[in-house]
């Protein structure tokens, strides 16, 4: 009560200032009628800004402090989803790294695999390589050895055949007998 009381006398100091200020000038009876003229407004402005304050000033103050207190609570709400929101961006972040880290982890793994399933299909190559090689050499030996037996037997056979021929052509009859009687006698001896 005592602000709206101070409030009054400050606007009727400032009201008469202003007033006394303009100087007076103009006829004097109607400066006295605006003084009252303006001195009722006054009063009536007070008195109407006096009955708003008894009346609605509990009401306005009690508006303004329920807003105050939303606008307090809506703050502190504001600043612990601000706080929850840190909170959760620093485990999101925590979170990434690690998952980056796993990635990591799980990409030199598999290189690592494949390095070393690269190195075990060479070496498998190598391997495949090498039985080729020593059972293509074995073939080829074999081969071989089957050739130079059968260029045994056909040299034999042709030996033979060769041996036959000239016999036929150079033994006579009585050479034939002779050899004969000469290899039974050497079987007979030699049992």
């Amino acid at each position: 009560m005592k602000r709206l009381v101070l409030g009054v006398i400050l606007i009727l100091c400032v009201a008469g200032l202003a007033f006394a200020s303009s100087g007076g000038e103009g006829g004097g009876g109607h400066d006295s009628q605006k003084v009252i003229s303006f001195g009722w407004r006054l009063l009536s402005f007070v008195v109407l800004a006096a009955l708003l304050y008894k009346y609605t000033a509990k009401g306005i103050k009690g508006f303004f402090a329920e807003e105050r207190q939303v606008i307090v609570d809506s703050l502190r709400e504001a600043e612990a989803a601000r706080e929850e929101a840190k909170q959760k961006l620093l485990e999101c972040n925590e979170k990434m790294e690690r998952a980056t880290s796993e990635i990591g982890e799980i990409a030199n793994m598999i290189r690592a695999q494949g390095d070393a399933e690269k190195e075990k299909i060479v070496e498998d190559a190598k391997k495949s390589a090498d039985k080729m090689k020593e059972d293509a050499e074995a073939r080829i030996e074999q081969e071989f050895k089957k050739a130079v037996s059968q260029l045994r037997v056909e040299a034999a056979e042709m030996s033979i055949q060769m041996a036959e021929d000239i016999l036929r052509k150079k033994i006579t009859k009585e050479d034939h007998e002779i050899m004969v009687k000469d290899f039974l006698a050497r079987m007979v001896s030699h049992n």
